[in-house]
């Protein structure tokens, strides 16, 4: 993890040096800055890939590309290779050159070539622009801010706050945002005017003007029917590539290890590709949270694996927990999963600079259990109306299942027994939610006490409405 930052349309060099100490936690190993004019590039690398003349910014032969860089390109090898090919000659053997010999044959469009997790900044001396770019499924941040000729960007928020043009502004909008999914969407951010540059986009900035475009999207071809045996081979063969690109490193490298599905997969096919055991991390909880415990599973995985293998039981006090994990946030993010995830990292850093997990399996392979509702919607949706209103929910309960799927089922009923059933997936009520902003607006009622008064509304209506 580095970080990365920069302006363009001032010739002031104090904010960069503010803008870049806000950054330290996220390279501690080296730190950088590039001034020309009105631009200013800044890094603090995390070493992880050539990690004694990785330096950046980084240029090309003659100083007309430079680059500040936060990522790492599972394919440069081969790129580089094809590079050298054309002529082109490397100082380093980093990633981060790769990209900028790219550039140079394919401008923009190098985009298209990189596989890989990024985000960078990219500054064109002959052509006077700023190139921001951001990976396909938006893995690496980017977010920044621009007026009246001028533009802010840094891998964090609290980093582009430290630029005096940049204003500290709530985003009335965001917050309805967050208070319907927990999270804000790009582009939007908490802050009126601070952006995150979104997944599979770039944005050039050329005389003072920014152009945003996409690059890449999902897209869902129709399915090429072949035998289930097929389908398994083919998942395990990307599963294993996909791992073994990321364990391209200079530096130590582990395993995040619950021993659920996911994380177990990971590791089994690290410890395929890998000649040395692999590091396994894992947390246990202390007596007030051990039901939440999974040390069992991971141990299973981490012996039938032979696996290098650090465990660690926790206790951590929530309450002083929470103001430094809001602080790496950034912004409002209501996940719990937050918590173990920044726990078990503290732990790994002891050993590695990098760990794999398995967080994503479920969005990719539908592992949570409200997918099975969404897929069943199309066909509860032709039941006559008294089926779905007065049967359903009874037959539900009569089905011989663990209590906790009978809990997500119930969900599911309730969901489909309403019209706008994809409307109320939000986690408070658009009515009460809109209450809570018209208050704010009107009154300027302290946020603490509305979240407040929201949450007992969002209670009560449970209770005594539903």
């Amino acid at each position: 993890m580095c970080g990365i930052c920069g302006y363009i349309g001032s010739a002031d060099r104090r904010p960069l040096a503010e803008m870049l100490e806000v950054l330290g936690h996220r390279g501690p190993d080296d730190e950088g800055e590039l001034f020309d004019g009105d631009v200013a590039l800044g890094m603090r690398r995390l070493s992880i890939i050539d990690l004694e003349r990785g330096h950046q910014p980084l240029s090309n032969e003659d100083g007309s590309v430079w680059i500040v860089y936060n990522g790492e390109i599972y394919n440069y090898r081969d790129l580089r290779r094809e590079l050298e090919g054309q002529g082109h000659r490397f100082s380093t053997e980093s990633d981060t050159e790769v990209i900028v010999h790219l550039y140079e044959d394919m401008g923009e469009r190098c985009v298209h070539r990189l596989r890989g997790m990024f985000a960078f900044a990219l500054w064109d001396r002959r052509d006077r622009k700023l190139l921001l770019a951001r990976d396909r499924i938006g893995i690496k941040p980017l977010f920044y801010y621009h007026r009246s000729g001028r533009l802010v960007f840094a891998s964090e928020i609290k980093s582009l706050l430290r630029h005096p043009d940049v204003p500290k502004d709530l985003n009335l909008p965001s917050l309805y945002y967050f208070l319907t999914f927990l999270y804000i969407p790009a582009p939007h951010t908490i802050f009126k005017g601070i952006k995150k540059l979104p997944p599979g986009h770039i944005l050039s900035w050329t005389e003072g003007r920014p152009v945003l475009r996409q690059y890449w999207d999902l897209h869902f071809p129709e399915p090429d029917v072949r035998p289930e045996e097929y389908y398994r081979e083919r998942i395990y063969e990307l599963l294993r590539e996909s791992v073994r690109m990321r364990m391209i490193s200079d530096v130590p490298l582990g395993a995040f290890l619950s021993g659920g599905v996911d994380s177990s997969t990971v590791v089994g096919l690290m410890s395929e590709v890998s000649s040395e055991p692999v590091r396994t991390f894992s947390i246990g909880y202390g007596r007030k949270a051990e039901s939440y415990n999974e040390l069992e599973y991971a141990r299973i995985v981490a012996r039938h694996f032979g696996t290098e293998h650090h465990e660690y039981i926790v206790e951590p006090d929530v309450v002083e927990l929470l103001p430094k994990i809001v602080w790496y946030l950034d912004e409002p993010f209501a996940d719990s999963s937050t918590i173990p995830t920044f726990l078990v990292s503290e732990v790994a850093r002891k050993h590695v600079k990098v760990c794999l997990s398995g967080i994503g399996g479920d969005e990719v392979f539908g592992g949570y259990p409200r997918y099975m509702g969404e897929r069943l919607a199309g066909y509860y949706e032709i039941l006559p109306l008294i089926l779905r209103k007065h049967m359903l929910a009874k037959i539900a309960e009569l089905i011989p299942l663990a209590k906790w799927f009978q809990d997500e089922l119930r969900g599911y009923v309730d969901d489909l027994l309403s019209k706008e059933r994809i409307e109320k997936r939000g986690y408070f009520r658009y009515e009460y939610i809109r209450w809570v902003l018209d208050q704010h607006r009107r009154n300027r009622r302290n946020f603490t006490d509305l979240i407040f008064a929201l949450v007992s509304l969002e209670l009560w209506h449970q209770m005594y409405m539903d």
